[in-house]
C-alpha cells in the first residue's frame, strides 16, 4: 500500500543541529528501502526561510503497522528530530 507521510520536527532550539548531525546516517539507512522500492520519494519540508521543519515521504509498505515500525526505527525519531507523523493512504493519479 502506498502512503504519504508528513513527519514533523520537534521545535526544540537544538533540533536543527541534531538533524544535521544524524542526516548522513539517516540517508544511508534509507538506501536499502529506496533500492527495494519501499521509499519512493522523500525530502525536507521547509519554512519560509528555507529551514527544515519536517519531512515528507511517499512510501510503499504492506501495512500501516509495518510503516509505523519503520518510522519509529529511523534515527530521526530515535534522536528526537521527528516528533509526530501524519500518515495518509495515497493513490497516485499522475
Amino acid at each position: 500500500m502506498t502512503f504519504l507521510v508528513i513527519a514533523r520536527d520537534r521545535t526544540d532550539a537544538d533540533v536543527p543541529a541534531r538533524r544535521q548531525r544524524v542526516r548522513a546516517e539517516h540517508l544511508k539507512n534509507l538506501e536499502p528501502y529506496v533500492a527495494a522500492g519501499q521509499v519512493v520519494l522523500g525530502g525536507a519540508l521547509l519554512d519560509s526561510a528555507g529551514n527544515p521543519t519536517g519531512s515528507a515521504l511517499i512510501v510503499e509498505f504492506g501495512t500501516r503497522e509495518a510503516l509505523t515500525t519503520f518510522l519509529h526505527a529511523d534515527i530521526y525519531t530515535r534522536e528526537g528530530v521527528w516528533e509526530s507523523f501524519e500518515i495518509y493512504p495515497f493513490r497516485r493519479a499522475v
